[in-house]
């Protein structure tokens, strides 16, 4: 969980500014990249600088989101002195009601505010990653696949003593069993070796 208790000493207090500033540059030249793409698909011809004069408000509003939500998170973190979930909760905030602001709605404000502060909260509260949740930064990740690799084997015998033969599964010396077993209760000879279907 990257609900970390980090209070008192144990907290390094961040650069909000600088933070923020990165942010919305790396954000700002996302939204660029799409305001060329808008202006591209774009079905008048208003040049290469309709990138700034009809789409720039795309490249604004990005680069406003992403410094806005840095510099919360951040400063949040340093006046709270904790680096916690809630800290990206208070960015998303502030971050998704600059985007309803280009709707000039109050419930387009709330309900974009709301809903990207929920998204982002709960983003960093499940560790912050798409490809799931690191349980110890502490475990080198390549032994511990290599564990995983070595657990996930097991001999065939351990299978069919666990599932039990049939459905695919079958043990060494299955065929003369099965011949045992029919013999014993219906009384007929079976061939141990079935022949195999050309």
């Amino acid at each position: 969980m990257a609900d970390h208790d980090d209070s008192g000493d144990n907290y390094h207090p961040k650069d909000a500014i600088a933070a923020a500033i990165k942010a919305t540059l790396v954000t700002g030249s996302a939204g660029l990249f799409i305001s060329t793409v808008q202006n591209t698909l774009s079905k008048q011809n208003v040049g290469a600088f309709g990138v700034f004069s009809r789409f720039g408000s795309t490249t604004a509003i990005y680069a406003a989101m992403g410094g806005a939500y840095e510099f919360t998170k951040n400063a949040s973190a340093n006046l709270r002195r904790k680096d916690d979930a809630w800290n990206s909760t208070w960015g998303g905030m502030v971050a998704g009601t600059l985007l309803g602001l280009r709707f000039r709605s109050a419930p387009a404000v709330f309900g974009y505010g709301s809903a990207l502060a929920v998204l982002l909260g709960t983003f960093t509260y499940t560790g912050g990653s798409l490809i799931g949740f690191k349980a110890d930064n502490n475990i080198d990740e390549v032994s511990r696949k290599e564990e995983l690799r070595k657990n996930r084997r097991k001999p065939i015998e351990e299978i069919v003593n666990e599932l039990g033969e049939g459905r695919g599964i079958y043990g060494p010396g299955y065929e003369e069993r099965r011949a045992q077993r029919i013999k014993d209760a219906y009384g007929i000879e079976v061939p141990a070796n079935r022949p195999t279907a050309i």
